[in-house]
């Protein structure tokens, strides 16, 4: 007799989306079971040691604001922080910690395990049960048959995955974890198109095999912040590992110029397209040749072991060609291997076959989320993974699916530019995706998505109250501050003389002094004199809305023209076909991608700003037909 089972939702896999998904689906009160290759391999880091970083940092701290337990994981188990970008604008400020790695899948488990109505299961789901395009449950290899009203693919690289370097080529997932061979033919039984991604990873070596005084000692911030918004900072001071810097050099690259022919990326032997802004050592040799040298950062990876990441240095050259060309660089001459740097080829879905909340157009209460979705990193597949979980128990609710649309949050940009366009090789959040970027900064992520989480159910009465006092001591401080009036007086001009500021010729607001360049909230502090006790992180928001009122204001303005067309909804059998004037291109993708929105359909690749206006007129002479 087969394992037979009745669950409200499937979670298949337990890296960082299937966590997210089945820690949502779960605290939302579904009965949820969640599918592992190895329970062992739970919220694992397979690659780099670290959360957050450029543009990551943001989809960790609106992720926390949702309700999400990524943030409060590393917070929990960092060995160094570090706020990126500090030289530059806000709105590309972002948080990125060096993780312990074998700690923070520890942690996570631990949370895991001790959430209500989950439960975790070591198994291989190998079929998916779907009958009249409406998913019913899953299959594991060993005949089980588990019944569900949602599942949520969370696959990562495992489906049909390789490890590849040299000739060598292992039919592995990361770290040597069996790979996941059966659901692949289950998904393209059941319609769905898949294509072959690749990713890497570099070697890891002995920490006591490495030569420190041959490179830059990178130290972590001395005040630490937090990625959770419900973490204490006082709570998380403590003393950082430092990570180091090194680079390499013209021997390195001639070493992998010269072994070129034996690399699987350029033999052959690997199918898959990788990842283009984070490309392997080879890759960056051959596409830039003109460079002499490119950074390696030696990161630790835990306080447990000895093993460190070289980060910016991924391959799939052979071991002797690995081993030769780590040795050439400086502080690496002697250095041991602890583990290979390899490929890894894994199957995902083709794009265009996923509505706006991550829910299968063929089939009905089937989702996915992270790198099935053509994605790459352990950030972007946490954001999709919450976003999935969410939408597979509103789907069982019969409720409004919850979609973010790019003016509200980087969940948003990633998810949208995930269903809307042709994307051909994995893709990676970053900074410049984002149109509307000075209002969807790290620093208010609270403020704008607490009241979604909230909403949701993830997000407690008591957090939620405390954001909107959040909001009351900014609004209230910068309307202060810009009624507070101060005149061109002698303790004014001494003050201002100070601070390297041109003097004053008439009586102005502290609001306006905030906003010259050589200014802001702090060190305008001598010249207040009602100044209340504020958080740090109010007064943070405050200088912030003050300083870039203008830039702030001009975003609003171009949010409320991207709100209308996002506001113009095509109704879900609308014919493109019946468009007279719409080119042949822009019918076909039109048809294929099936927008939810006008907006939405301008971002699909192959539709032009004429094809839309087309679209439009065609609309509003039709509104009533």
């Amino acid at each position: 007799m087969n394992v037979t089972e009745t669950y409200d939702v499937i979670i298949v896999g337990a890296g960082h989306a299937g966590c997210e998904a089945a820690l949502a689906s779960a605290r939302l009160g579904m009965n949820t079971i969640m599918f592992t290759v190895s329970v062992d391999s739970i919220a694992m880091m397979p690659c780099n040691p670290n959360i957050g970083g450029t543009s990551k940092g943001h989809l960790v701290r609106e992720l926390d604001a949702l309700g999400g337990e990524m943030g409060k994981n590393i917070d929990k188990t960092f060995i160094q922080s570090k706020m990126l970008n500090q030289s530059k604008g806000p709105a590309v400020h972002s948080l990125r910690a060096q993780a312990d790695k074998q700690d923070y899948t520890r942690e996570m488990r631990k949370t895991l395990e001790n959430t209500d109505h989950l439960t975790i299961r070591q198994g291989e789901i190998s079929e998916l049960m779907v009958e009249d395009g409406v998913i019913r449950g899953a299959k594991t290899v060993s005949g089980g048959i588990y019944y569900a009203k949602s599942v949520v693919l969370a696959t990562g690289v495992y489906l049909k995955a390789k490890c590849i370097y040299g000739d060598v080529c292992q039919n592995t997932g990361p770290n040597g974890l069996m790979a996941a061979n059966h659901l692949t033919a289950s998904l393209e039984e059941n319609g769905i198109k898949m294509r072959r991604f690749k990713t890497g990873t570099p070697a890891r070596v002995d920490k006591r095999t490495i030569d420190f005084s041959k490179m830059e000692e990178q130290f972590g911030d001395e005040r630490i912040v937090p990625f959770s918004f419900s973490t204490d900072p006082e709570s998380i001071q403590k003393e950082q590992v430092s990570c180091w810097l090194t680079y390499t050099n013209e021997e390195t690259h001639q070493i992998i110029r010269d072994n070129i022919d034996r690399s699987p990326l350029f033999s052959g032997m690997i199918e898959g397209t990788g990842p283009r802004y984070c490309p392997s050592i080879e890759d960056k040799v051959v596409k830039f040749a003109d460079k002499n040298r490119h950074q390696v950062f030696i990161e630790p990876e835990g306080l447990y072991t000895n093993e460190m990441y070289l980060g910016g240095m991924s391959s799939s050259l052979p071991e002797d060609v690995q081993y030769a060309m780590y040795h050439t660089v400086p502080g690496l001459e002697h250095a041991k291997i602890v583990r290979n740097a390899y490929a890894i080829e894994y199957d995902c879905i083709d794009y265009g076959q996923l509505l706006p909340d991550l829910q299968f157009k063929k089939i009905h209460g089937l989702f996915s989320a992270g790198q099935i979705n053509g994605s790459s990193g352990y950030e972007e597949a946490a954001a999709q993974g919450i976003i999935a979980g969410i939408n597979a128990v509103k789907y069982i609710k019969k409720e409004e699916s919850l979609v973010l649309d790019r003016s509200q949050a980087y969940i948003g940009v990633l998810i949208d530019d995930l269903v809307t366009k042709e994307s051909h090789e994995p893709y990676r959040m970053m900074t410049s995706r984002a149109e509307y970027r000075l209002l969807l900064r790290q620093d208010n992520a609270d403020l704008r998505l607490t009241k979604i989480g909230y909403e949701a159910g993830l997000v407690t009465k008591e957090r939620y109250d405390h954001v909107c006092e959040k909001e009351r001591q900014i609004e209230e401080e910068i309307n202060r501050l810009k009624n507070y009036k101060i005149g061109a007086n002698q303790q004014v001009q001494q003050v201002l003389e100070q601070l390297n500021s041109t003097p004053l010729k008439t009586a102005v607001t502290l609001a306006e002094l905030i906003q010259r360049p050589e200014l802001d909230y702090q060190s305008i502090a001598p010249l207040d004199e009602t100044r209340p006790d504020l958080p740090d992180d109010v007064m943070e928001q405050v200088n912030i809305n003050i300083k870039y009122s203008g830039y702030i204001e001009r975003q609003k303005k171009q949010v409320k023209n991207f709100k209308n067309l996002e506001g113009k909804k095509i109704p879900e059998d609308f014919d493109y076909t019946k468009v007279q004037s719409l080119r042949i291109e822009a019918m076909q993708k039109l048809s294929f991608y099936r927008p939810i929105n006008i907006g939405q359909a301008s971002r699909i690749s192959g539709v032009s700003p004429a094809d839309i206006s087309v679209l439009l007129i065609y609309m509003e002479q039709h509104k009533n037909g």
